[in-house]
C-alpha cells in the first residue's frame, strides 16, 4: 500500500470505479424501455407518450430520444417518432436462421404459465388447420391437444383468426357443407363469414363448445414478414375454467404475444 493511503480512499476509489461501470448498464435499461414503447399496432410516438409508457423522467426521455435519433436508433418526423431504419439492419442479421418454432415454444409456455391454460399455435396445411407446437397446462382436467393434431377450419376460435386474414380460403372453406361437430358449431356460411369479419375488426377471437362439448378458445393472429398470416396462438382450455368472461379478461394478454412473436420474428401487421 502506497505511503499516505488509508483503507478509506482505496474503498471509495473502487466503489466509485464499480459505479462508473454500472452506469452504462442503466442507460441501456432505459433505452430499451424507450424501445419496448413502440408496439406494432402504435409504431410512432410523441415525446409525451414515450414519457407515459416508460414513465421516466420527461427530462431524461428527451435527452436519451435526441441522442437515439441522432444514432439512427429513431427516427423522426415533426413530433412524430418511430423507431429507426437503421435498426432493420441489425435485426436483418438476427433473423438470419432463425427457428420460428423455437421463438413461438417459448412464447407459448410463457402464456401457460401465466394462464395455467394449454397454449398452442396453429398453422393452416391443405385447407385443415394444424397444431405445430403447445405447452400444455398442468391441469388434470384438460382437452387434450399435442402437436400434429388436424382441426377442421370451420370450427374454433383459431379457425375464425387463420381465415379472417385469408379471404381466399375463408370463401373455399364458406362454400363447403359445414359439418357440425358440437350442438354450437356454426354451419351458417353467412353467419360465419360475419363472425370472421368480426374478428378481423377485432384482432382476436373468442369460441366456446363449437369444436368440442364444454371447450373455450381465445385465438390472436401472429403475421410473417410480408405482413401475411402465419399462423394463431391459441389458449383453450374447459368452459369450467375459461369462461367468456375469462377469455375477455385474456384478451390483452393474447393480443400482446402474438404481437411479441410477430415483432421477434421481424413480422409487421398488414397494411
Amino acid at each position: 500500500m502506497a505511503e499516505g493511503t488509508d483503507v478509506h480512499d482505496i474503498t471509495t476509489a473502487e466503489r466509485a470505479a464499480s459505479s462508473s461501470k454500472q452506469q452504462p448498464l442503466l442507460v441501456l435499461g432505459k433505452i430499451t424501455e424507450i424501445l419496448d414503447a413502440f408496439t406494432l399496432t402504435r409504431p410512432e410516438l410523441t415525446l409525451g407518450e414515450i414519457q407515459q409508457a416508460t414513465g421516466l423522467p420527461t427530462s431524461t426521455v428527451q435527452r436519451l430520444v435526441s441522442n437515439m435519433v441522432a444514432q439512427g436508433l429513431l427516427d423522426r418526423q415533426g413530433d412524430r417518432i418511430r423507431i429507426g431504419i437503421r435498426m432493420s439492419y441489425w435485426a436483418a442479421t438476427a433473423l438470419t436462421d432463425l427457428d420460428v418454432l423455437a421463438v413461438v415454444n417459448e412464447v407459448l409456455k410463457e402464456i401457460r404459465d401465466k394462464t395455467g391454460e394449454t397454449a398452442c399455435f396453429f398453422k393452416v396445411e391443405q385447407n385443415y388447420r394444424v397444431c405445430v407446437a403447445v405447452a400444455e397446462t398442468h391441469h388434470a382436467l384438460r382437452r387434450h391437444m399435442y402437436v400434429g393434431k388436424v382441426i377442421p377450419l370451420h370450427v374454433g376460435s383459431a379457425s375464425r383468426i387463420l381465415l379472417a386474414w385469408n379471404p381466399e380460403l375463408a370463401e373455399t372453406i364458406l362454400s363447403q357443407p359445414l359439418e357440425p361437430m358440437t350442438d354450437y358449431t356454426i354451419t351458417s356460411p353467412d353467419e360465419l363469414r360475419g363472425l370472421i369479419a368480426q374478428a378481423k375488426a377485432d384482432g382476436y377471437a373468442i369460441t366456446t363448445g363449437e369444436r368440442e362439448d364444454s371447450a373455450s378458445g381465445l385465438s390472436a393472429p401472429v403475421f410473417d414478414s410480408a405482413g401475411d398470416i402465419l399462423g394463431a396462438i391459441t389458449i383453450s382450455g374447459p368452459t369450467i375454467r375459461m369462461p367468456v368472461s375469462q377469455c375477455e379478461a385474456w384478451v390483452d394478454l393474447a393480443v400482446e404475444y402474438a404481437e411479441k412473436i410477430t415483432r421477434t420474428i421481424g413480422g409487421q401487421l398488414p397494411r
